[in-house]
């Protein structure tokens, strides 16, 4: 019970206070446990303001920023969406409530078979898992409505704006002279890419070939 209320406290506090009032987003943080994807030893602080350590150098992202990446993906419910570095799968959870299918890629084999398995106890059929480089991308399921990137890039990965539907949306944080943001990268139908900067974020570097230097 004490994670239920801890979960409800998170989306009070550190996600609709600040300005998140996507209903779906919301719905979904609540309904999705946050320490079920986390070691036993992590779960009492898996609802905290903060990021965690998830293994291979990689972290659980902090809940706000999950929510407002979540909210700028604009998901109605009816897409096809990719997802690069699933992690611990928390994130794979939340998409499959918010989209119909969910493509997720995993470089480190030693977190997708235990964020596969955790998916699995949460019923989120609608996620496929696959242990590749992400950045490039998931060319036999292409095109996707969304593409979301948990890893900050150099610059964008080419095959994932390939990869983007006509009037998709990626969100993706990218290194930048004065630090690291957020940017929503959309794709108009005469092919054309429009990037809007957002929030700035702190992310581990995404590793592949088209990650950029």
């Amino acid at each position: 019970m004490r994670y239920t209320a801890w979960r409800r406290k998170m989306v009070e506090e550190q996600v609709a206070e600040r300005g998140i009032t996507d209903l779906r987003v919301l719905a979904a943080m609540h309904d999705v446990p946050r320490h079920a994807f986390l070691d036993s030893a992590l779960a009492d602080r898996a609802y905290g303001d903060h990021s965690l350590p998830i293994g291979e150098g990689q972290t659980m992202t902090q809940p706000y920023v999950v929510a407002y990446l979540l909210a700028q993906l604009r998901l109605t419910g009816r897409e096809k969406v990719l997802e690069i570095g699933m992690g611990s799968g928390y994130l794979s959870a939340l998409l499959s409530r918010l989209a119909e299918r969910v493509f997720a890629i995993e470089k480190y084999r030693s977190l997708a078979i235990p964020a596969r398995q955790r998916l699995e106890r949460q019923n989120c059929h609608n996620v496929v898992v696959r242990i590749f480089d992400g950045t490039y991308g998931w060319s036999d399921e292409a095109p996707f409505d969304a593409i979301v990137v948990s890893a900050v890039a150099a610059r964008l990965p080419v095959p994932l704006v390939e990869q983007l539907a006509v009037d998709g949306v990626m969100v993706i944080p990218l290194e930048t002279t004065t630090g690291q943001f957020l940017f929503r990268v959309t794709r108009d139908g005469d092919g054309g890419i429009c990037r809007e900067r957002l929030i700035p974020c702190s992310f581990v570097p995404l590793v592949g070939r088209h990650a950029g230097a």
